[in-house]
């Protein structure tokens, strides 16, 4: 306990430290500490807190559903991008996008990628489905399948519209550039729904990684909950795709650097994860103002996928030397 308390703070610590760099980190250099009414005041208060504390956010949400998608189903390499979960959910913010459908109003985007995730999701997990059992080593490939599937569509719709192409290629590059409060206020309802749904049924998800047969002699039904957490990571998967496009890697990485610090259990691991995977996020974010000059940006999404696509490769060695490692 007082180890988890530690690792903790010193993830919030960073997380903090992240945070103050991201205030400073633009082409604009502000005093916060003085800041001017005016130019200055509203980029602060209006671009750079609200883009923070969404990538923050965002990484967060990204972060639990990885450790979550990793519990259920039993392989550390799961997580909403390698799953094709994440492409899937940006499809369906795209079409939406496409047919300028939005019978929800602000909250059309976050409910079409919420849809769009849950639907791959069961895509993949029906693709892996043999006699009552998920076939771990095909999971990952129907993911990358399903990724250049919707990916290929995304490019279609970009091509049959090249007035939208902007708005389109955000999906797939992943940006936190131009967010607002507004994104924010869109985005905070779900970030809550799906993180209620996870941190208050933690006993449940830990019996879950246990297997069908011992959770159900503990008196889980593994099937309902099993889908009931399907529907936590889909909900905090899509409201993430909506408001900051496919941001991959940050759900594998977190969860599993600190697993080999010892966190296994989910009543440690998916809040830790979550500190861990928004400072991933915030330090992605501020190293995407940074690498280029002008006021020009890297996508977060294509960052992300840079660092974290090495890190993949390390654990599919490292699965397949160990394949017998305690999960």
């Amino acid at each position: 306990m007082l180890r988890t308390c530690v690792f903790a703070l010193l993830l919030l610590s960073i997380s903090l430290i992240l945070a103050y760099l991201s205030l400073l980190a633009g082409p604009v250099n502000l005093d916060i500490y003085h800041l001017k009414a005016g130019v200055e005041s509203t980029i602060f208060w209006q671009i750079r807190v609200p883009r923070t504390l969404l990538a923050y956010l965002v990484g967060f949400s990204l972060a639990t559903s990885g450790a979550t998608l990793q519990n259920i189903l039993n392989n550390p390499l799961a997580e909403p991008f390698t799953l094709g979960i994440s492409s899937g959910a940006a499809f369906w913010a795209s079409l939406a996008l496409f047919w300028g459908f939005f019978p929800f109003g602000l909250y059309s985007l976050p409910l079409f990628s919420l849809a769009g995730a849950f639907i791959t999701l069961l895509l993949v997990l029906y693709l892996n489905w043999h006699k009552h059992f998920f076939q771990k080593e095909t999971l990952i490939l129907a993911g990358i399948i399903l990724t250049t599937f919707f990916s290929a569509l995304i490019s279609i719709l970009k091509s049959l519209d090249e007035e939208k192409v902007g708005s389109i290629v955000f999906w797939i590059l992943g940006s936190f550039a131009n967010r607002s409060w507004l994104e924010v206020k869109i985005f905070l309802p779900f970030f809550l729904l799906g993180h209620l749904f996870l941190f208050f049924n933690l006993k449940q998800l830990s019996l879950l990684s246990l297997g069908d047969l011992e959770a159900h002699t503990l008196g889980l039904n593994p099937h309902f909950y099993r889908l009931f957490f399907f529907l936590a990571a889909s909900i905090l998967t899509g409201a993430s795709v909506s408001v900051a496009g496919v941001i991959g890697f940050i759900g594998l990485v977190g969860p599993h650097l600190l697993r080999l610090q010892g966190f296994y259990t989910s009543s440690t691991l998916l809040p830790l994860s979550g500190l861990l995977g928004g400072s991933l996020s915030l330090g992605a974010d501020i190293l995407a103002r940074l690498l280029l000059t002008g006021g020009e940006e890297i996508p977060v999404g294509a960052l992300t996928a840079l660092l974290g696509g090495p890190f993949f490769c390390l654990l599919l060695l490292k699965k397949k030397k160990t394949s017998a490692q305690p999960f």
